[in-house]
């Protein structure tokens, strides 16, 4: 049991950094060149290679090579479904926060 909160606990680490959010949140249902990648998110080479290398090491995404591109893409769609269930978690904290502020304010 001990391997598996390690190993969830490493996963959560490559989801910690908002650059990685965004490339998973890109390559959600595809497969995406890092040229494709770099004019999405307007980050250097450098950088988009450096966190695709981190999420690949973690088992999060897999490359293909083509001709002289490498595709991105995830591993397993449920990595997806974890993405979207933090960020309705997320957005439900946010819109009862605004909704204290609006009660605050309106009294």
């Amino acid at each position: 049991m001990k391997e598996l909160y390690s190993l969830h606990a490493e996963m959560c680490k490559v989801f910690s950094n908002p650059i990685r959010l965004e490339i998973l949140n890109l390559l959600r249902g595809k497969e995406m060149s890092v040229t494709e990648l770099i004019q999405k998110t307007k980050l250097s080479q450098a950088n988009i290679s450096q966190h695709l290398g981190i999420m690949k090491s973690k088992g999060i995404v897999e490359s293909n090579r083509k001709g002289k591109n490498i595709y991105y893409k995830l591993t397993n769609p449920k990595i997806v479904k974890a993405f979207d269930i933090i960020r309705e978690v997320l957005a439900e904290r946010l819109r009862k926060n605004n909704k204290i502020m609006e009660e605050l304010y309106v009294k």
